[in-house]
């Protein structure tokens, strides 16, 4: 991942509103929530959160897919990984200093 992705995802998740959103979508999975969804779990306005997502899906750490009226978000399992690997790429020296775990919903475990 390439320092300016790192910032600009960073930059994104680095706002209360953004954060919380990211968060409810991670915890909903590969399923995602559609916009309305995102907006009751969070006390985000419709104005405001449509705001937030768009900052969201500008670093890829969210995308949206249209669902009949509503529009599903999804979190970027594969931005979001590839994220925590930049920041941890040189933990400890290169050595392994805790167990790693895989996200259950993983982007590849998504697609079977």
């Amino acid at each position: 991942m390439e320092t300016k992705t790192v910032v600009t995802a960073l930059a994104a998740l680095a706002q209360d509103s953004r954060l919380a959103v990211f968060r409810a979508l991670v915890q909903a999975g590969p399923a995602g929530l559609a916009a309305g969804r995102i907006g009751e779990l969070t006390g985000i306005p419709p104005s405001s959160l449509s705001f937030h997502l768009k900052e969201l899906s500008h670093a890829d750490m969210v995308s949206s897919q249209q669902a009949g009226r509503f529009v599903i978000y999804t979190a970027n399992f594969a931005t979001m990984n590839a994220l925590l690997g930049f920041l941890t790429e040189n933990c400890c020296g290169g050595n392994p200093c805790s167990p790693v775990c895989s996200p259950a919903c993983a982007a590849d475990k998504a697609s079977t």
